[in-house]
């Protein structure tokens, strides 16, 4: 039998139906795995063996008698540490959380366990999800499974390193400028980032409330639609959770391209992108277009400005919402004469350089004098933006563009240069200011191996759409490559 651990969670889910094996024996397999890569990744900040085993021992005995909860029963998967789960350590990879467990799980994770799936732990991520590269995190970085010397994206990154090994089969993250596409793209997965209210935010640490989204990494595109289809829906605990009625997330999967227009966004495939992750993009609009799509160019005119104005709506965003971590409630709390003292004292020793950069440049944008010429004006162009895009949905049923200019670059290579940094999500900012669904998936590697990911968008709720472009592109782009340190050998390449 072939390593439990490289299974998708489909395959997964029907060799558990079938008897050929157990939820058990599948957990055990991911454990190997992750005993083998962690080493050499990091991807995890907590692994909840104990808490894991008696999830699966649960999911083989609901089986035996036949109670059959869905497609994620008995699955092993992993949950960014910005989700609150019961019990189980909360960090958002920063010191100012230490320690602190929830007495609640999130909405998603409380999903995820009452469809019967098996939480094997936390994955690590850049400090509050502010960053692109998982280097942020106060426990260390996670590595690129592809090249251990380079990042993984971020702020996701532990759940993509993860995934991408096996050592989970699918994962959650959050997406709030593309910490979920992004990784996936230099990892060699799938993530999606739903329609904004899709999934409910509830437990979910706040970093930018109106652009935050939780969504799934997978293998796969049918991975990523059935770890969808178990988190979504209306949450009375979350007041910007959407009501109506949810898309048809899976239903059109094998419907392929023909008679549909795809746009290509010209601001997005234009010079900064590197050569041969728009020769990759370029192929596949080759294939689309002979698949029967129509292939045209579409014009996102305040793109341009996308990266400007999330650099103001995010952190302003972000320092509304950090201030509840002051030393008094929870976390971190270091000593002082007076209470302002121990506040400042315990954020100064509790947050990192990013998360400060962030919060100072937040509350600099809404002080009074500012307010209008920064974050009044950021809102505006936001406003533009989701102009553009509806008025190129008018024209297309989907777009496309790269998810990243380059693929994985180095550890330390863009520390130094936040602005260089802050580029990294220069293609998948717009969807979040949009607050519409976008998704990642590979379509080939670069000449050092590294992987390459085109990004496809649809409007608000547009998810079946959506789905359905991206399982046709998986399918011309036959992308079936692992990482070489997806082994459960002792001795890992």
């Amino acid at each position: 039998m072939a390593d439990l651990a490289d299974l998708t969670i489909a395959a997964a889910g029907a060799g558990l139906r079938a008897g050929e094996f157990s939820a058990v024996e599948l957990l055990a397999a991911v454990a190997r795995r992750a005993s083998v890569t962690e080493s050499h990744l990091h991807a995890f900040l907590t692994l909840d063996r104990d808490g894991a085993y008696a999830a699966a021992e649960a999911a083989d005995a609901a089986l035996k008698e036949g109670n059959d909860l869905g497609p994620l029963q008995g699955i092993p998967l992993a949950v960014k540490d910005n989700m609150c789960t019961r019990g189980i350590e909360t960090t958002c990879g920063s010191q100012i959380l230490a320690g602190y467990r929830p007495p609640y799980d999130a909405t998603a994770v409380r999903r995820l366990r009452e469809a019967g799936a098996v939480v094997v732990g936390k994955t690590n991520l850049d400090e509050y999800a502010m960053g692109s590269s998982t280097e942020n995190s106060a426990f260390g970085p996670t590595r690129n499974p592809w090249d251990t010397d380079r990042v993984p994206g971020g702020s996701s990154g532990g759940s993509a390193a993860a995934v991408a090994v096996g050592s989970a089969l699918g994962a959650l993250g959050s997406d709030t400028g593309g910490s979920i596409r992004q990784p996936a793209a230099l990892c060699g997965i799938v993530g999606l980032k739903p329609t904004y209210g899709l999934v409910s935010r509830y437990g979910l640490v706040a970093f930018a409330s109106s652009l935050d989204q939780i969504g799934p990494f997978g293998r796969t595109v049918e991975d990523a639609a059935l770890l969808l289809d178990g988190i979504l829906g209306f949450d009375p605990n979350d007041a910007t959770s959407y009501r109506g009625e949810v898309p048809a997330i899976t239903r059109s999967l094998g419907a392929g391209v023909a008679g549909l227009r795809i746009g290509v966004v010209a601001e997005l495939l234009d010079e900064g992108i590197d050569s041969q992750v728009t020769a990759a993009t370029e192929t596949m609009l080759d294939q689309l277009a002979a698949a029967g799509a129509e292939v045209v160019e579409v014009s996102l005119p305040s793109a341009e400005y996308g990266l400007s104005a999330y650099y103001l709506n995010a952190p302003a965003e972000c320092s509304a919402n950090l201030a509840r971590f002051d030393g008094v409630r929870y976390g971190l709390r270091v000593d002082g004469a007076t209470t302002e003292e121990m506040m400042a004292r315990s954020r100064a020793a509790g947050f990192g350089p990013e998360v400060t950069r962030r919060i100072l440049l937040g509350t600099y944008a809404l002080s009074a004098g500012y307010y209008d010429a920064f974050y009044g004006q950021a809102q505006r162009v936001r406003t533009l933006i989701r102009q553009d895009f509806d008025a190129a949905y008018e024209q297309v049923d989907v777009l496309v563009s790269p998810t990243t200019p380059t693929t994985a670059f180095r550890i330390g290579e863009k520390t130094d240069d936040p602005l260089t940094m802050y580029l990294s999500d220069v293609c998948t900012i717009l969807s979040n200011l949009a607050g519409h669904p976008g998704i990642s998936l590979p379509i080939g590697v670069d000449s050092k191996g590294l992987p390459i990911g085109l990004q496809v968008m649809a409007p608000a709720l547009g998810e079946e759409m959506l789905f359905r472009v991206a399982a046709a592109v998986e399918d011309l782009a036959g992308f079936d490559r692992r990482p070489a340190l997806a082994t459960s050998e002792v001795s890992p390449p």
